[in-house]
């Protein structure tokens, strides 16, 4: 009998960023004693899944062909904006709702000026990071606000379930809603189309408008929540929080296999590619790495995933792509 068998080569880059993930895990864990302690890999967990929720976002909107670079100051705004209505005696959930929906009119108008003012998404939301981090400033003057006498909102950043982190709650459910979206949902498959080829996506009938400026909103609107998350587990609002912010996000969602070309991601790989961020600064860190290194070790990843990325595009796959790994490349004959 005559069995003809696949293989597909670039399969072992999608495998190579989980071997990344486990090895840089085994090496903290040798160069540090205090890497595999309870507390660190609690504390590293919560972390990440204040990068893990924005990175969502960004991942939905890389993907329709977009970029947000302003996302670390509109946490920023978003959360100090909270700060003051739980510091003026508001519940935790108004604090929760304001901060949403701040965001998301931040993003609605990203969305607006980059989808109906025809505008370049760097050249908007580049704009935007600096007049929301202005904002910030300007309504806290330069200080921040404290929240210690407020222990019941420090529940949503810092509490527990159980001896979950509620942070990490909140990523999983939050990854698991997007997961359905992209996967089963017509307006995941929009949000490929659109970033696929944009002008076949708009013949076909799709609002194309809509589903961009969708994409921005969601984005505003995580980052928004994130900001509260954030300020609650600091137990004030910083004016300076979440600067630099983007960089590890949109380091993650590349190297969790997004194209920053669109058309092709997905929020598992993003998750992953947080995970190896996030235990990266947390290991430097622990091993007294200055930031000024640790700015460089991240920006030679960003560098070193894109490329990779625009290596494996030019063959016709990209990093995370489904149907590249079923793409028939080296045919292995055998016999039985």
């Amino acid at each position: 009998m005559n069995k003809k068998l696949t293989f597909q080569p670039k399969l072992l880059r999608n495998v190579f960023i989980f071997l990344v993930l486990i090895v840089e895990i085994i090496v903290f864990s040798l160069l540090t004693d205090r890497f595999l302690t309870i507390t660190n890999i609690t504390n590293v967990l919560r972390q990440i899944s204040f990068v893990g929720i924005v990175s969502f976002g960004m991942t939905m909107l890389i993907i329709s062909g977009g970029l947000d670079l302003s996302v670390g100051s509109v946490l920023a705004l978003a959360g100090c904006i909270s700060a003051y209505v739980i510091y003026f005696g508001y519940p935790t959930w108004i604090a929760v709702v304001v901060g949403v929906l701040s965001g998301l009119i931040a993003g609605f108008i990203n969305g607006s000026l980059v989808v109906y003012a025809k505008i370049s998404t760097v050249i908007v939301t580049l704009g935007m990071m600096y007049m929301a981090r202005g904002i910030v400033y300007v309504i806290t003057g330069g200080g921040p606000i404290f929240l210690d006498m407020f222990p019941g909102f420090g529940f949503i950043g810092r509490g527990y379930l159980g001896p979950i982190p509620v942070p990490v709650v909140f990523a999983v459910t939050i990854l698991a809603i997007f997961w359905f979206i992209m996967s089963k949902t017509a307006f995941g498959k929009y949000i490929y189309a659109v970033g696929g080829n944009i002008e076949a996506t708009r013949l076909s009938g799709i609002n194309v408008n809509n589903v961009r400026l969708y994409s921005y909103s969601i984005t505003g609107a995580l980052s928004g929540f994130t900001g509260v998350l954030m300020i609650s587990r600091l137990a004030s609002g910083q004016p300076s929080m979440g600067t630099g912010f983007e960089f590890d996000v949109i380091v993650a969602v590349v190297l969790g296999g997004t194209s920053l070309a669109g058309g092709e991601g997905s929020v598992i790989g993003s998750t992953v590619g947080a995970l190896i961020v996030g235990i990266i600064n947390n290991g430097l860190n622990l091993l007294g790495v200055s930031a000024w290194y640790q700015s460089v070790f991240k920006g030679g990843i960003l560098i070193i995933a894109v490329l990779m990325d625009n290596i494996l595009k030019q063959k016709g796959m990209g990093l995370f792509s489904i149907k590249g790994l079923f793409k028939k490349k080296i045919s292995i004959n055998t016999d039985k």
